[in-house]
């Protein structure tokens, strides 16, 4: 990192439903392919559950037993290669059931932060076979404080808006977010974007699961709710260098935060 600069590599890729040994060797290759060339990423992300996939029928005996499969790899990684890492999310058992976690580590590989997807997706089932997270997700991310969220999540502004009112600048979202609602997708991460004055990081998986087909289009959005980088649908490394010192020059030019009353709404 360079004065308030960031460099991103945010991991798209193909994720096995049901086969986490193949999951885990992929994810392998993607990262070293994030960290290959002249310039070393500071912050590497990945997509929702990328360990195991929506194969939610056998979600109990594929999770990762609190993480540590996962952990263990992404913590050496980070540590290997001095980045910060946000792991996507795992499918992770714990004693009260299976969760949707995000884990994030330092670049010593110390996990700093987790969080659990707090609005479990109907559509998909997800309310059968995963338990909700109970807290809000924060973390800091270039020296600033960051929020987490996790596909469906950005659905509710007012999640977003309390993040950015506990003073997060950047928020990051891996998903599994599928065809034909592209356009969800990207309306959804501009808005988080422009009007909580924020940057917006959103790691997607691409390839196919059964009959569903994920449309990939990871993106990296600025607080003007420009798009800095976007990917196509293919498995890639998508890259950006962000600013983060623009989000208080927005903030300062709009001053949406001051202009809020909330005793009325």
């Amino acid at each position: 990192m360079s004065g308030n600069k960031l460099r991103l590599a945010l991991v798209q890729m193909h994720v096995d439903a049901g086969y986490p040994e193949a999951n885990f060797e992929r994810l392998e290759e993607r990262l070293a392919e994030a960290v290959a060339g002249e310039t070393k990423p500071d912050l590497i992300m990945l997509p929702e559950m990328w360990n195991t996939g929506y194969a939610l029928e056998e979600i109990e005996s594929i999770a990762d037993p609190e993480g540590e499969r996962a952990k263990a790899l992404l913590s050496g990684f980070a540590r290997k290669h001095g980045v910060q890492v946000i792991g996507g999310s795992i499918a992770e058992k714990r004693a009260g059931g299976v969760y949707n976690t995000i884990h994030a580590f330092n670049e010593c590989g110390e996990l700093t932060d987790d969080y659990s997807k707090i609005h479990l997706f109907r559509l998909m089932d997800e309310e059968k076979y995963l338990q909700a997270g109970e807290r809000l997700g924060t973390l800091t991310a270039g020296g600033i404080q960051a929020g987490m969220m996790i596909c469906y999540d950005i659905r509710f502004p007012e999640l977003a808006r309390k993040l950015a009112l506990n003073g997060a600048q950047a928020l990051f979202v891996p998903a599994q977010w599928p065809n034909p609602r592209l356009h969800h997708w990207r309306t959804l991460l501009m808005a988080r974007a422009i009007e909580n004055q924020m940057f917006v990081i959103a790691c997607n998986r691409s390839g196919e699961s059964g009959e569903t087909s994920f449309f990939g289009h990871s993106m990296i959005i600025d607080p003007w709710g420009e798009v800095v980088a976007e990917a196509g649908e293919e498995e890639t490394v998508l890259r950006a260098e962000i600013d983060l010192a623009l989000v208080e020059a927005v903030r300062a030019k709009i001053p949406v935060f001051e202009d809020r009353r909330p005793s009325l709404y």
